[in-house]
Order: C-alpha cells, then sequence, then structure tokens
C-alpha cells in the first residue's frame, strides 16, 4: 500500500533502531497508524524532518509498506502549529494519550479527527486564566459518540422516561442511566445531566468530569493514564486543572 500526503498528526515517537523512530500517528482516512521514520535522529536530514514532525502541528504524509508498521517516506506540513502553553499543553497530551488507548490501528474515525483538530485550537486560542475543562469534556463526549460508547443523556434506559431534573440517576456505564431511590457520591441529579446533554459543561463541571470518566474507564484498559496524573499532581500544587 502506498498513501500520499495524508493528513496526519502526530501522537507519539520513540526510538527505534539507531537513527531511526516509532512513530504513532492519526491520519483521516487510514486512522491509527504506526511508522518508521528511518535516519530522524541524523543532524544531516533529520534535523528537517524533526522541526515539522511534532504533535498539535497538522501534517501530510506519505507512507508505504505492509504490515503493522510502515515506513514513513515524506512529510510536510499541514497547517499551523497549536500554541499550547502550560496547563493546555498537558491537556494536549491527554488528549493523544487518549487517542492512543481508544483508537484501533487503521480504524478511521473522520469525526474524532475532526473534533481533535477542533479541541487543538480551543485550547489554543483559551485565555491563559480560563478554564480548560469544557474544551476537554466536548472533545471526550464526542469520541464516545463516534466510537459508538456513549449514552442517551435525555432518558432511562427500562422505562425510557425522559429524565426528570429533580430526580437521581446511576450510571451503568455501557448500558446507560437508572433512577435511583437512594442517592449517593455515585449517582447524578438529573438537572447536572441535562446541562451536560446541552453541552454547558460549566454548569455541572464536578459531575460532567465524572461522568465521563466513567465512560470512558471501561475502554482504557486496567492501566491509569499517565498524564492524568500529572494533572492530579499539578491540581495538588495549583488548586487548578482539568482532565
Amino acid at each position: 500500500m502506498r498513501v500520499s500526503l495524508e493528513p496526519a498528526y502526530l501522537l507519539h515517537r520513540r526510538p527505534f533502531r539507531d537513527s531511526s523512530q516509532l512513530l504513532e500517528l492519526y491520519t483521516v482516512n487510514h486512522g491509527r497508524v504506526a511508522l518508521m521514520g528511518r535516519g530522524l535522529t541524523r543532524k544531516r536530514h533529520g534535523g528537517a524532518l524533526g522541526a515539522i514532525l511534532q504533535p498539535f502541528r497538522p501534517l501530510l504524509v506519505s507512507f508505504s509498506g505492509r504490515g503493522d508498521i510502515q515506513t514513513l517516506n515524506a512529510v510536510e506540513g499541514g497547517g499551523e502549529l497549536a500554541a499550547l502553553q502550560g496547563d493546555a499543553l498537558l491537556s494536549g497530551f491527554y488528549l493523544n494519550e487518549l487517542l492512543l488507548r481508544l483508537l484501533h490501528r487503521h480504524d478511521a474515525q473522520q469525526l474524532v479527527f475532526a473534533a481533535y483538530g477542533g479541541a487543538l485550537g480551543e485550547l489554543a486560542g483559551l485565555p491563559v486564566d480560563a478554564s480548560l475543562e469544557p474544551a476537554l469534556r466536548r472533545f471526550e463526549f464526542a469520541a464516545l459518540d463516534a466510537l459508538g460508547y456513549g449514552i442517551d443523556l435525555r432518558v432511562e434506559i427500562d422505562s425510557h422516561d425522559h429524565l426528570s431534573e429533580e430526580r437521581h440517576y446511576q450510571l451503568l456505564p455501557e448500558r446507560g442511566l437508572i433512577r435511583c431511590h437512594s442517592p449517593d457520591k455515585t449517582t447524578y441529579l438529573g438537572a447536572d445531566l441535562a446541562a451536560i446533554c446541552r453541552g454547558d459543561y460549566e454548569a455541572a463541571p464536578q459531575a460532567a468530569k465524572r461522568l465521563v470518566r466513567n465512560l470512558l474507564e471501561p475502554h482504557l484498559g486496567d492501566r491509569p493514564l499517565n498524564t492524568r496524573n500529572m494533572f492530579e499532581q499539578a491540581l495538588s500544587q495549583s488548586g487548578a486543572g482539568a482532565a
């Protein structure tokens, strides 16, 4: 297979055999792919490619080969690098780690690809003191819906009745919501779920974060997210954070 000028983002890179690197890229038409980038650490020609081949920058990649690991033939810039700093930069790496854990190889998810690009642009455009949480929640819920892991936040799964803003509900992560008669810290108020359903994550920030974590958990495997641990460390030091 030979692919030319495929829109892509770099999710991860690591050294592999001498001056080569193993690259994880997310492409619009071929999903997540692993590519061998040969000679990327050689100063003679690796420097120019290294300046282009950066996370959070739209890329146009050409690659070829068969099997799980193919060969990177060329790469060009496909747009401006998203200028992420501070917590926004950490948020970008969180999105990358999330995609690495959620996406199957060669499964094109164009809605997720578009949502990812939108999230990077939103994070880059936020003022320094603005909350990152709404941008992250928008991406997480969009990804869950596109991948078929989302739930209907409007009705109960058993009765199919519309949720009441005054009642509390229990989440069954891979099924949906059921009415709960004994509210506790694991349940959700209907008013908060209504706000989340209409995308008003700032109206119920803690409920939105808890809900999306519960929905993601069955699909992320047993290992904790490294970037989430980094967020929690930053939270303990500054009292602000995301993810």
